[in-house]
């Protein structure tokens, strides 16, 4: 049996039980759409789970035999127990919309930092602590093919981004005391996705509702599974430890080319572009947001969040991470768009 102390307290691992069943595993943030996916895919690999929930969080969603510990991020006694005995941790919970910069450094900045502090305190044998981060703390590349790449310096556009780097330099800080990797995607698409959704309801519409210039931008994305993939083969390889890694597809898309990859599917015959004027979207996501902050309710688009949609290339490259580890993305745009509207509709979303 195995245990480790929390505030004077010995607690055993896994209803004290570990034997030889190989890694533990901790993820935070399981029941987000990313979190969901690693849930199952680590279901699927047999391997054993901790998931770190808050206390008013359901259970129903989680496969079976995931051990279950509850706190906040605020609590050390809860992270202690989180964190005691783990092998690998997987951070994935944070917030995406927030009022000002110290709501995102207290929903991104500050569990990130309590998280480690409480691994350097009780887990010091961890084999690898995995941040998964944004493209938003890249910014914007200066053109649409090869992106942006981990040598280049951060220039994060939005608050969000910049928690996420202050986020990021934190986990470097501890590097020295455990290994740390850091995982950076695009725009994450799949089953279970609700951001990319509003985007499919548009186009069964025969509406492409865009902001900035919609004949010039070009993005990458990924399909859910791919990233999971790439997420876990970062955990697991050496050679990723310390490192940043852009999780992404092959190549960029333009928006005619997901219209291309959706028109099969939904049969739209045709689509009546808009694109939005920036200042007139920076109005609109002013009004949005001052009403969102009367109502005390961060509103899905603010002036911050606009400054991310007006830009061009949101673009990355992977040509790392497939040279450290191997990491290629294996779905095609045109085949996670088709699973994603068919698990849509399945759900009566579309």
């Amino acid at each position: 049996m195995k245990s480790c102390r929390v505030n004077g307290a010995v607690i055993d691992l896994l209803n004290g039980v570990r034997g030889d069943m190989g890694e533990i595993l901790l993820v935070t943030g399981s029941s987000g759409f990313i979190g969901a996916q690693v849930l199952r895919h680590l279901a699927r690999e047999g391997e054993r789970v901790r998931v770190f929930l808050r206390p008013e969080s359901q259970e129903r969603a989680l496969p079976e035999g995931v051990e279950v510990v509850r706190g906040s991020f605020d609590d050390r006694e809860s992270l202690g127990r989180a964190v005691c005995g783990v092998d690998r941790i997987v951070h994935l919970a944070g917030v995406t919309k927030a009022f000002d910069e110290a709501g995102y450094d207290a929903g991104n900045v500050m569990p990130v930092k309590n998280l480690l502090e409480a691994v350097r305190e009780h887990n010091a044998s961890l084999k690898r602590f995995l941040f998964v981060s944004s493209l938003t703390v890249a910014g914007p590349a200066s053109e649409g093919t090869g992106g942006v790449s981990e040598r280049d310096t951060p220039a994060p556009v939005s608050a969000y981004g910049r928690s996420k780097l202050r986020a990021e330099a934190l986990c470097m800080e501890y590097a020295a005391d455990f290994p740390v990797t850091i995982v950076r995607p695009p725009a994450v698409y799949g089953p279970g996705d609700q951001d990319v959704l509003q985007v499919f309801q548009m186009l069964a519409k025969g509406v492409l509702l865009s902001s900035g210039s919609a004949g010039r931008q070009r993005f990458s994305m990924i399909y859910v599974d791919d990233l999971v993939d790439g997420m876990m083969m970062a955990a697991r390889s050496e050679a990723a430890a310390g490192g940043i890694y852009y999780i992404t597809s092959a190549r960029s898309y333009s928006w005619d080319e997901l219209i291309a990859a959706a028109k099969p599917v939904l049969g739209f015959t045709s689509i009546c572009k808009l694109s939005l004027p920036k200042p007139l979207l920076f109005f609109v996501a002013t009004l949005i947001g001052a009403v969102g902050s009367l109502r005390g309710t961060p509103a899905l688009i603010n002036r911050d969040k606009a400054n991310e949609l007006v830009q061009d290339y949101w673009v990355c490259s992977s040509g790392k991470a497939e040279a450290d580890f191997g990491f290629r993305a294996r779905t095609t745009l045109a085949e996670g768009v088709a699973k994603t509207i068919a698990w849509y509709r399945q759900q009566g979303w579309l």
